[in-house]
């Protein structure tokens, strides 16, 4: 099948010591990474820290402070010039969708194609509705689509043009948890058979975590990490990206050799993730997935709360310390609360941060 318009290919987007604000407030400062060809990359963090202002600076909507981006080697923005919107070649695709209401959705998605011919505008279209799984929608209205039907056009829409990179900005917010899930992997795919670089602002880890190749966790103006999905999880680089992504707790604990620590879990080996010296006092990072049921065990906790997730229970679970700690349980195993049940330590990576100070 022909493609039109031909590729725009993004070589790399180039981030570096950004500042942005507005009326001498800054909102983003100090923020660098790299996006590179064929890469989804996402600005996750909480409501008010800064994600969607940095997406829209590169958009070219917002003016830079200090800093510049770079789009393929070409400056689009710093201190001193800013390249249009509309000449940098980046689609956007927003959280109100934003679809014409009187236009057909043949028409919404052909909005931007201005340089085609009708019959090129039409083949497009149809390529795109194709992919998207609304084939012989062309004559509807948005209005006749459900949610997840009308972020759909959006997207075929943003992508028509084939932009050098896609901008979204929370677009599955407004959609439900389940749809979410269904919708997220799609678009991914969508992307990737486009080779279509994307970032993606969201605050939710679950979006990010099916649709980004790396993520930025950011969180009051700055970009605490920058890695994959699995970097961010299990090798947190700050305190912050350790208790914002996922679930866990701090124990504390005192290293005791090369790739050991000793805590209230008793004598734990794994890969470290910074060098401290022995008889260092940390806090050592144990999530969910760190310790397991295991009735035979002589290790013991006592179930202080309980959630059933279907294919599993989370459990809090009090040591002999007093601390409380994450643990899973297969959803055949339903302990009461007060109940003392077995736990194993399945922790291979220790991540761990100097202790903090009371």
């Amino acid at each position: 099948m022909t493609s039109f318009p031909p590729n725009k290919v993004l070589k790399e987007l180039d981030v570096r010591d950004l500042a942005v604000g507005y009326q001498g407030q800054v909102v983003v400062e100090g923020v660098s990474f790299k996006l590179l060809e064929g890469q989804i990359g996402c600005l996750l963090g909480p409501s008010g820290c800064g994600k969607s202002t940095l997406l829209r600076a590169i958009a070219g909507f917002e003016p830079v402070m200090s800093g510049e981006i770079s789009l393929n080697d070409q400056t689009i923005s710093n201190s001193a010039s800013v390249i249009p919107p509309e000449q940098r070649e980046i689609g956007m695709v927003f959280q109100d969708i934003a679809l014409f209401p009187h236009l057909t959705i043949a028409d919404n998605i052909a909005f931007g194609l201005t340089k085609l011919s009708k019959s090129e505008k039409t083949a497009r279209v149809d390529e795109l509705l194709n992919l998207v799984g609304l084939s012989g929608y062309q004559d509807r209205y948005p209005h006749s689509l459900s949610g997840g039907q009308q972020q759909r056009v959006a997207l075929a829409r943003a992508i028509a043009p084939k932009p050098k990179l896609l901008l979204m900005d929370e677009p599955f917010s407004g959609l439900d948890a389940k749809l979410r899930e269904e919708l997220v992997p799609d678009i991914r795919s969508i992307l990737l058979h486009e080779k279509m670089s994307a970032i993606l602002v969201t605050h939710d880890q679950m979006e990010a975590f099916a649709m980004a190749d790396m993520i930025a966790v950011m969180d009051a103006g700055k970009v605490h990490q920058y890695g994959s999905a699995y970097q961010i999880y299990h090798r947190p680089e700050t305190r912050f990206v350790a208790t914002f992504i996922g679930q866990g707790d701090f124990l504390p604990a005192v290293v005791c050799g090369k790739n050991c620590v000793h805590s209230d879990l008793g004598r734990i080996q794994g890969e470290l993730n910074h060098g401290f010296e022995n008889d260092i006092k940390v806090d050592l990072l144990v999530r969910p997935d760190d310790i397991i049921h295991d009735d035979d065990s002589t290790s013991k906790g006592l179930i202080v709360s309980k959630w059933f997730r279907g294919s599993h229970f989370l459990y809090r679970v009090k040591l002999s310390s007093g601390n409380v700690v994450y643990c899973f349980a297969s959803s055949h195993h339903n302990h009461f609360i007060g109940q003392e049940i077995g736990i194993t330590v399945e922790l291979d990576h220790l991540v761990m941060f100097e202790k903090a100070q009371a």
